[in-house]
């Protein structure tokens, strides 16, 4: 097995295990025949049989949808000459099996996964990844040309960059999503406040709108995301770091996160949060919104159209609607909004052909390629008027719904244009997206401030493990089994776990970039 130095420092030293699991595609593509190529586009550079140069092997993310056989797999090879074989992780505990794949040095010769910096920060620093500094400044014309600076200053770890970012937009991605009819049944307005959220969750308890009796709950939420969103907005920590006189302040230690936590115990207490919230995984919470078991749950925007279309089969006549940012006693309110990356790609040590598979990358930013791959061909994947790309359905969704499934970087100038035929897909996804992002007052949408933060090594080393440890804090007071008093005892323990040192770090780099 090759680079048995760097695979054995792996080994020794133990690969991270405590991550977030990677994404997966929530388009609704379909396979089909392959696209035919641009003919109008002018690239600048030539299209090369795909004979002429080495089979690329790449792991990605999961997709209901095999890479291999979706229309683009043909697209991307014609127009870059590389015939590539695309494998994935799984749905589930994604980041064990990448651990796996990498320390036993599967040649890969690209590798995309989710934004996560702490893993690929982790992998550098190991040894395991290629150094892409003199590949890209010696093929990578294009990748040069579509990402920013900024975005590479992000990746760089010890000064070299050794990913290619997908840099993500900056929006908000989720809120409390309830069923309006339910509201309009008993007569209710939709909640702005926390007060008046908790009054509607009464109602929901009290008249059973949805019939239920005792089996059903007014609201509920993943066990894994015990800090909601919009609610931890009302009490001023709209996102895992939030500014407090000048400095970011961790979860833990913000002064909101006591009086979240009562308020959420209460809710627990009352019967208006699930009582089954704790082992509640993702798909279970969905089944139980969409079954009509609970009224009220955190929804990001692009989930919207599964759940419509299973709400609708048990429920013809059923509505649903974001709830707006609630505001709390005094008056705050926030959605925390994503940033930093979507996907990062890296080149393993195990790669077999590094300099190919930056070239392919390269080819796929060039600008007329790229904007194939992204959205398709003018007049038949989309239209173009007024400024405004808008997507030709159901073409679009059956042939480019997978599209950020294959882009390996982003021209960061063109991508956030062409999303809007992306995210137009489904008029219901692009419903919930501009109720969050244009209705919701730019006030209330809050920029995650370590979005652009490059590699710090002690907040890449902590932070899944202390993001767990809050969660599991806050689960254990919810459901009674630790005291609300309890969260000063708990800001100590997390600042021995890591937390002082991450604190210290972060706010460094932010002072600094706040000169």
């Amino acid at each position: 097995m090759k680079n048995r130095k760097w695979l054995t420092l792996m080994v020794c030293a133990g690969l991270v295990t405590a991550v977030t699991a990677c994404g997966s595609s929530n388009s609704n593509g379909n396979d089909k025949e392959a696209a035919v190529p641009d003919k109008t586009a002018a690239p600048t550079t030539a299209v090369v049989e795909s004979d002429s140069k080495p089979e690329l092997k790449t792991l990605n993310l999961w997709s209901k949808d095999d890479y291999n056989t979706y229309t683009l797999a043909k697209v991307v090879e014609e127009r870059t000459g590389y015939k590539v074989k695309y494998e994935m992780l799984p749905a589930d505990k994604a980041m064990d099996k990448l651990n796996l794949l990498i320390s036993s040095a599967e040649p890969y010769d690209a590798i995309t996964i989710t934004g996560e910096k702490a893993v690929y920060t982790d992998y550098a620093k190991m040894g395991a990844l290629v150094d892409l500094t003199p590949l890209i400044e010696k093929y990578g014309e294009n990748i040069k040309a579509s990402i920013s600076q900024e975005s590479f200053d992000a990746m760089k770890v010890d000064g070299k960059i050794y990913a290619i970012p997908n840099r993500a937009s900056q929006f908000a991605g989720s809120s409390l999503m309830i069923r309006t009819d339910w509201l309009d049944k008993l007569g209710l307005k939709m909640p702005t406040t926390i007060d008046e959220l908790t009054e509607v969750l009464k109602a929901f308890k009290e008249k059973d709108p949805g019939g239920n009796g005792a089996s059903g709950a007014p609201l509920s939420i993943d066990g894994a995301l015990a800090t909601m969103v919009n609610v931890t907005g009302a009490f001023g920590i709209a996102t895992s770091w939030n500014e407090q006189e000048g400095k970011l302040v961790p979860t833990p230690l913000h002064p909101g996160f006591k009086d979240y936590l009562t308020y959420m115990s209460d809710l627990y207490k009352q019967g208006l949060l699930d009582k089954e919230f704790a082992v509640n995984k993702d798909a279970t919470l969905k089944e139980k919104f969409t079954s009509g078991r609970v009224g009220v749950i955190p929804l990001p925007w692009y989930d919207i159209p599964g759940i419509a279309d299973a709400l609708v089969k048990n429920f013809p006549d059923a509505k649903y609607a974001y709830v707006p940012a609630l505001k709390g006693a005094n008056g705050q309110a926030g959605l925390g909004m994503n940033g930093g990356f979507d996907r990062i790609t890296f080149i393993p040590k195990s790669a077999e052909h590094p300099e190919d598979a930056i070239k392919w990358i390269n080819a796929k930013l060039e600008k007329e390629t790229f904007k194939l791959i992204s959205i398709g061909e003018e007049g038949k994947h989309f239209t173009f008027k007024d400024g405004v790309y808008s997507p030709i359905l159901p073409l679009f969704t059956d042939e480019r719904g997978l599209a950020s499934n294959y882009l390996t970087g982003i021209d960061e100038k063109l991508y956030p244009i062409y999303w809007q035929a992306r995210v137009q897909k489904d008029l219901r996804l692009f419903e919930g997206f501009t109720f969050l992002n244009k209705e919701i007052p730019a006030e209330d949408r809050v920029p995650d401030p370590l979005a652009m933060a490059p590699s710090l090594p002690e907040y890449s080393k902590n932070n899944a493990s202390l993001n767990q440890m809050i969660n599991d804090f806050a689960v254990k007071v919810i459901v009674g089994e630790e005291s609300v008093n309890k969260v000063a005892a708990f800001a100590e323990k997390y600042n021995a776990a890591g937390g002082e040192s991450s604190i210290k770090e972060v706010n460094d780099w932010y002072a600094s970039v706040k000169k």
